[in-house]
């Protein structure tokens, strides 16, 4: 059952994508602004690690100091 349902959204994954049209990312890409768009992107990535990094040292350090309560 799981296989028919990651077949059927595959699938209508793969018609959504094939209907895109590239007019915007043309533009862009002439004005020169298609380099803003990466260096957002870039940012926002390197935010969202960063914060999961913080996040996993958090809960490293939680949980170290749950198992010597524990202990």
């Amino acid at each position: 059952m799981n296989k028919v349902i990651l077949l059927f959204l595959f699938s209508i994954f793969s018609l959504i994508t094939n209907a895109q049209n590239a007019e915007m990312a043309d533009t862009f890409r002439q004005e020169g602004k298609i380099y803003v768009v990466i260096a957002v992107l870039a940012v926002v990535f390197v935010s969202i690690v960063f914060m999961l990094f913080i996040i996993e040292r958090k809960v490293s350090k939680l949980e170290k100091e749950l198992k010597n309560k524990a202990d």
